[in-house]
């Protein structure tokens, strides 16, 4: 499936003009005149596209749109195409996420550039989401008593250590740690802190 296009901005011939290129390059594409036109029609976020947005548009901002988006919890990157680009803009605009600051008249290629390398993000960070449910998954696997074992394992305790803070024999809690290690899919100690570091289970005051 091609990616999908959004080019909000309230210059008519721009948007055209753009589309045109984009649907040579084998994008579909979605115009709109405002930011608001946008937010009434949300992007799909399950669909691999992004946001070509200029920064100067009647009503909502290029950067007050990026905002409410952010709100909105949209995860499509944004490329900020300008005629006027001032550098707190651009920083201000690239510190929220904004995947690319493009100053008009912008070439085919910058342009495509940009796109390409904000799909490439988009997909890497559906991976690491899926990556991450997937272990939140074994995770839930675990019983409340394996839980606990994973916590104090991850958290650098021995067999003996944990023993005696669960008030357990050693022999049991090897036979729990064995059942961690399986249904975690892992064979050592630090790809399981890995695991924990990764799902954020490591919180310094825990530690």
């Amino acid at each position: 499936m091609p990616g999908l296009v959004h080019v909000v901005d309230d210059d008519a011939s721009f948007r055209t003009a753009i589309e045109r290129r984009l649907k040579l390059s084998g994008y579909d594409v979605a115009t709109y005149a405002s930011a608001q036109d946008l937010l009434d029609r949300l992007p799909d976020d399950s669909r691999p596209g992004c946001i070509l947005l200029d920064v100067r548009i009647p009503g909502l901002s290029g950067p007050e749109l990026q905002s409410r988006l952010i709100e909105l919890g949209s995860t499509v990157p944004i490329v900020f195409l300008t005629g006027y680009a001032d550098t707190p803009t651009t920083v201000r605009a690239i510190k929220a996420g904004a995947e690319d600051f493009l100053t008009k008249p912008v070439s085919s290629e910058q342009l495509i550039d940009a796109i390409e390398r904000a799909l490439a993000r988009q997909e890497a960070g559906r991976h690491h989401h899926r990556k991450l449910e997937s272990l939140r998954a074994l995770v839930a696997t675990l019983t409340p008593r394996e839980h606990q074992v994973f916590d104090l394992i991850v958290r650098g305790k021995i067999n003996k250590q944990i023993g005696h803070e669960l008030g357990t024999t050693e022999r049991t809690i090897k036979a729990h740690r064995h059942q961690v290690m399986e249904k975690m899919q892992v064979r050592s100690l630090a790809e399981l802190v890995s695991i924990a570091e990764r799902l954020g289970l490591l919180d310094a005051d825990k530690a």
